[in-house]
């Protein structure tokens, strides 16, 4: 059993009557030869290792080693605790994990890579937003990091999902396209509506360079990482509402893998272009050099 498409997961949802979060287990098991128990109990540690980056993030003040970023998640909770958030609930929650979920992971806390460290905070966020809105359980949200992961699995095996190789299409990119449809899974969406919002979350990402100032994945990725919650729940109220991507999803990682090749080294993690070269850029480098 192997899933090398979007077009190939969805038809075999359908053929097995199953969700995705159900055939990627199926897939696992076949590969790794361990039985569901012990599967779902290694993806219930990393559900529980997000939510304590989560956590963390909320309680620590401090800046990151570099002195460029950190507090900012803490200033995001006292503003939503306020009620002056213009955001609905989901997206203000969101917005407020990612940001202690990224913040944890530039103090060189342990965090997921979901994909990458660089895009660690965008499932989290989402999940555990709908965790603290919905009521959803932890077992459920396991079902949804399976879901985000089915969804990874075709997006890395068919093109990118490295800052280095693709640019930030390839890690905020994937990361989003994962999160929006792990939602409408949740939401209890169809196979092909979690697809849907793949496509649709992707596509508005494509050709996002990865320019971190001073090659740290603090500054612009950390709030990338905010601005991709927003767009996956987006993605998926579009594709719950019935509302379909013109282009499949199949043709859309094609799509992002080709602007990816094509791509000016100086837009992939190079630190050569982009934000790392405007003048403030290069102003956070020097300072952090002499630090040295």
């Amino acid at each position: 059993m192997e899933i090398r498409s979007m077009n190939e997961l969805v038809n075999s949802c359908k053929r097995e009557k199953k969700a995705i979060w159900e055939m990627i287990i199926m897939m696992e098991m076949e590969k790794s030869g361990m039985d569901q128990h012990m599967i779902v109990g290694m993806m219930e540690d990393r559900l529980l290792k997000m939510k304590e980056a989560i956590e963390n993030g909320l309680t620590n003040k401090s800046t990151a080693p570099s002195g460029i970023s950190g507090g900012d998640a803490i200033k995001m909770q006292e503003y939503v605790n306020k009620g002056k958030a213009l955001t609905g609930p989901y997206v203000r929650d969101a917005m407020t994990f990612s940001l202690s979920t990224s913040e944890s992971n530039a103090r060189m806390g342990v965090i997921v890579a979901t994909p990458t460290a660089g895009a660690a905070g965008i499932l989290p966020g989402v999940l555990f937003a709908l965790q603290k809105n919905d009521g959803i359980s932890n077992k459920e949200l396991i079902k949804g990091l399976f879901t985000a992961s089915a969804l990874g699995y075709v997006i890395a095996n068919r093109s990118f999902i490295s800052g280095a190789a693709g640019g930030c299409q390839a890690e905020i990119g994937s990361a989003t396209a994962m999160a929006a449809g792990a939602i409408v899974e949740l939401k209890g969406g169809s196979p092909e509506q979690a697809v849907n919002a793949t496509a649709l979350a992707m596509k508005s990402l494509l050709g996002l360079i990865c320019d971190p100032v001073a090659g740290l994945v603090e500054v612009p990725c950390i709030k990338r990482n905010v601005i991709g919650t927003s767009i996956a729940f987006s993605a998926a109220d579009l594709s719950l509402a019935g509302i379909k991507s013109r282009i499949p999803c199949d043709e859309v990682i094609e799509t992002m893998y080709k602007v990816g090749k094509n791509m000016p080294r100086i837009y992939k993690e190079t630190s050569l272009g982009g934000l790392a070269e405007t003048e403030t850029g290069k102003r956070i480098k020097e300072q952090l050099y002499q630090k040295l």
